[in-house]
């Protein structure tokens, strides 16, 4: 195995992707969307996936290792066969998701390209139609593309392009059967590319069987974020997110503010919902013509506006000093996104702040930005019904001291006057009355939050036993406990029985509660209303590679029939591996 280490300071990287020899039609694609110079470890690993070889890339987590790999499978695709000539494993629905929309705006400009995510928890009849459609291109979790390859809905035989992303990461969600056995239905003369923040014993196996002479890339992660930059983070679900942002924009101090989302459409329908609000918001995006972009910025830079909500491409460029604060409404995959997010505040040495939204299941890409930045983010509390009710009493104070000073004070202090004496209501009535109008019928206190449902567990014993009954989650609601066909002998550990299954059945680590792994199966609590899809989705998930056979546990308490699905994925061992990897066809 030949090595490479690369500096992402080095002057020797290529300065401009043309320096690539890349397809001509991907060039274009990453000029529309802003990507001039590649990155470390996009310029240490295009060029041999380029000339063929296979190739091992040590990298953190938002190096931009998607492109790395897309850039060269997308300039030697050959359109007019419609097979799969391309995989890509990956250890999340998230993740493959993330990566076919990459693989989509790689290949804007190449005609005949299909790409197709297939993943636990999405209907089979949408991956089957993009089957027959002849995608050459599939970016998928493990255990469901062992499903389409054991129903004979996923031929491999015509494989050229083998990629496995976050390669410990599906290690350690327990997918290493599952990647060893799709790694023995692939053609044997096949490119392979395995790319991982870190090389433990099991990946250094993986690529001493499977890839040949690899060449390994190691680039080094350099701090990168100013330290002119307070750099904060908040846990907050999914759907609470603008509840979240409305009370830290009327509690936080701020001059100016970008708020980055992930796409064209919520960056309008955020600014929509802000200006409901009440604030002074617009958005940016690729959609927006360059005159109004440029009308936009300059109310930004004027102080006619306030907030803006943009995309990373639309963003790029953008330097206003005035902006104080940057927030990541949605999480970036990259972390170089999140890099140059941050940047855009902290300008002509100014203080900056950063604020971070992270829901329960973004937990990992939080610690692969402290990794890559080596920096730690500050958690922080959202502000408090009390903090935002106070402070929209102090800005109702404001705004009467600086209405004082208008010229039409004595134009409408006579008009009050004479309401007054003709319908003998007190001033301060009717100055109640205005305030009240000036609302325009919404409420001016927040509300305070609904007490939490009450817990309903057990108090008598200390330990609670899975025999013990219902039992209910932080959000209420009610947990059922289900048993898997994986236990101790199988050398499972929680950490891989909460991966696995809320990859596949579309589950937050909130809907876990208690796990017990006994000798031959595993008991889980999971919310009790699953539905019968995701049910039938965890019955075919693997673990280790032993299929978990999810149903309800038939314990004393329990009573409940078994809401499962049929089990549409074949059993069986798999058998021992094949030699035919130890020989391979010479590169051309």
């Amino acid at each position: 195995m030949s090595d490479t280490e690369r500096d992402p300071q080095s002057d020797s990287n290529p300065a401009t992707f043309a320096e690539l020899d890349i397809d001509e039609r991907v060039l274009q694609a990453l000029s529309d969307v802003g990507y001039e110079s590649p990155s470390p470890i996009q310029a240490a690993t295009i060029p041999p996936l380029l000339a063929g070889n296979d190739v091992v890339g040590l990298a953190q987590t938002g190096t931009g290792k998607t492109a790395a790999f897309a850039i060269p499978i997308l300039s030697r695709l050959d359109v007019d066969r419609k097979v799969p000539q391309a995989l890509i494993l990956a250890p999340t629905r998230e993740l493959a998701l993330q990566v076919a929309e990459a693989f989509g705006k790689y290949s804007a400009h190449i005609p005949g390209v299909r790409v197709l995510p297939i993943y636990g928890g999405q209907a089979y009849g949408v991956q089957l139609s993009g089957l027959r459609r002849g995608a050459q291109i599939i970016v998928g979790t493990p255990g469901r593309v062992i499903d389409h390859l054991e129903k004979g809905t996923l031929d491999l035989s015509n494989l050229d392009y083998l990629v496995l992303d976050e390669a410990d990461e599906m290690l350690k969600m327990g997918f290493q059967d599952d990647v060893e056995r799709i790694l023995e239905d692939t053609p044997e003369y096949k490119q392979v590319a395995l790319f991982s923040a870190t090389m433990p014993p099991a990946i250094r196996k993986i690529s001493k069987q499977y890839l040949h002479d690899p060449i390994e890339i190691t680039v080094k992660a350099k701090t990168q974020t100013a330290a002119n930059i307070s750099q904060r983070w908040v846990q907050v679900a999914h759907q609470r997110k603008l509840d979240a942002l409305t009370r830290i924009l009327e509690v936080e101090p701020f001059e100016a503010m970008i708020i980055f989302v992930r796409t064209k459409q919520a960056t309008e329908d955020l600014a929509e919902r802000l200006r409901a609000r009440g604030f002074s918001a617009a958005a940016i995006n690729g959609d927006i013509v360059q005159a109004q972009r440029e009308r936009t910025i300059g109310q930004l830079k004027a102080g006619a506006l306030d907030i803006l909500i943009a995309t990373d491409v639309a963003a790029r460029g953008l330097d206003v000093d005035r902006i104080s604060h940057v927030v990541n409404y949605d999480i970036p995959h990259d972390t170089e996104s999140y890099v140059h997010r941050i940047g855009r505040t902290g300008r002509a040495g100014r203080a900056g702040d950063a604020l971070l939204f992270v829901a329960p299941r973004e937990r990992h890409l939080l610690r692969a930005i402290e990794r890559t930045t080596r920096q730690s983010l500050t958690e922080i509390q959202l502000p408090t019904v009390e903090d935002v009710n106070t402070q929209r009493v102090a800005k109702f104070g404001d705004s009467i001291t600086a209405s004082l000073a208008s010229p039409n004070l004595a134009l409408f202090r006579r008009l009050i006057e004479d309401y007054e004496r003709e319908h003998d209501v007190p001033l301060a009535d009717i100055a109640a009355a205005l305030a009240v109008q000036s609302r325009d019928g919404e409420s001016f206190l927040m509300e305070p939050e609904p007490p939490a449902p009450p817990r309903r567990e057990p108090r008598e014993r200390p330990a609670r036993r899975f025999d013990d009954g219902p039992r209910f989650g932080r959000e209420g609601q009610e947990f059922a406990t289900y048993r898997i066909a994986v236990g101790k002998r199988h050398r499972v550990v929680p950490g891989a029985i909460v991966g696995a299954i809320a990859n596949e059945g579309g589950l937050r680590r909130s809907d876990f509660g208690h796990i017990s792994i006994r000798p031959d199966h595993s008991l889980v609590e999971l919310p009790a209303n699953l539905s019968g899809e995701a049910v039938e989705a965890l019955r075919a998930t693997r673990i280790s590679g032993v299929l978990i056979q999810l149903q309800l546990d038939q314990g004393p308490p329990s009573g409940r029939p078994s809401r499962g699905g049929r089990n549409d994925r074949a059993g069986g061992k798999f058998g021992r591996k094949s030699d035919k990897f130890a020989r391979r066809r010479p590169r051309d």
